[in-house]
This record gives structure tokens, sequence and C-alpha cells, in this order.
């Protein structure tokens, strides 16, 4: 009896970290689909986000796996680009990041995802999950689980981590010795 590969949908950067999570569940078995989260970037201004999103579908060719693009471009202009510029005209100082976490990467991306047949989202945060909680990751200089505070259970619970028990080292040797 065939039993169902669980699908994963993991945010693809073009960097070096979420390559090797995307390598590290495709080792495992899992039904992968490379998903690039594309922002919103000002007019007149350079970002290389074209260049990534080429990075993250040569990773996804590589691996033999899907690529789609998730345009989050109102959501991110909204929830984190006008929520740094209310906060720095209030007198306080924004986390961006804890913004794009909780409203683009385990917001708009994760429902967009499931709504579209993913099991899981994964990304390529050092960060582990042990009984739906976050735990700090192996590498303490490079743990990002303060980025991911606001994360709710609901949504732990379609997350996936496959980096946060290894080195940066480790990971930067794996995208080495596969070629990402």
């Amino acid at each position: 009896k065939m039993r169902k590969k669980l699908k994963v949908f993991v945010a693809m950067s073009g960097g070096v970290d979420s390559s090797v999570a995307a390598l590290l569940l495709k080792q495992k078995g899992y039904d992968l689909v490379g998903c690039f989260i594309k922002g919103w970037y000002p007019k007149g201004f350079y970002c290389s986000w074209k260049e990534d999103r080429r990075d993250a579908m040569t990773v996804c060719v590589k691996l033999g796996i899907p690529f789609i693009t998730i345009d989050a471009e109102k959501e991110y202009k909204r929830d984190v680009v006008d929520y740094m510029v209310r906060e720095y005209k209030a007198g306080r100082t924004p986390n961006p990041d804890i913004m794009c976490n909780k409203s683009i990467k385990f917001g708009v991306f994760l429902k967009r995802a499931r709504k579209l047949g993913a099991d899981y989202i994964a990304t390529g945060h050092y960060v582990k999950i042990e009984n739906c909680k976050l735990k700090i990751a192996k590498d303490l200089n490079k743990d990002q689980s303060y980025f991911l505070w606001t994360l709710t259970q609901e949504q732990l619970k379609y997350c996936l981590f496959p980096i946060g028990n290894l080195t940066k080292p480790q990971v930067r040797e794996l995208a080495k010795k596969y070629d990402l």
C-alpha cells in the first residue's frame, strides 16, 4: 500500500540556508515545492530580488523540484514597510524582521501554501521545534528564535526548520558538497 508523501512548500530566498533546508527535506523524501516570496520594493531603488529569485529557481532546478513565486507585495508594504515608518515617526525602534516573519512568511505564505495543498511550510531559519514549541538552534551564533517569538501554536504545527540542528559552517559545507 502506497503512502502519500507529505507536501512541503519551502520558502526559498536564493541563499545558502533555505537551499540546504530544501536539500535536507528532499533527502528525507518529502514532496517539495520551492517558493520565492516577492515583497515590496520601492521604485527607483536597487534591490536584488530578481537575482535572488533566479538563484532560488536555479537551486530548485538542481534539486528537481517545482518552483513558484508567491506575490506578497501588497501585504509586505502594508505590514512591514508602513509599520516600520509609523514606528520611526512615533520615536520607537521597529523590528521589521519580526513583522516580516509574523505577517509574510508565517502569515501570507503559510495561508497560501496550505490553500495550494501544502501539509507543511519550511524555512531556512536557525531554530528548532520540539513538541510544537520553539527552541534555540544548535548554532548559538545564528539562532533566530527571537525573530519568531510571535508565532502561534496554530502556525508552528505547520512549520519545519530543517537546519536548526546544524551550525552555519555545516550548512555551508553541505551547500558546497551539493553545488548549491
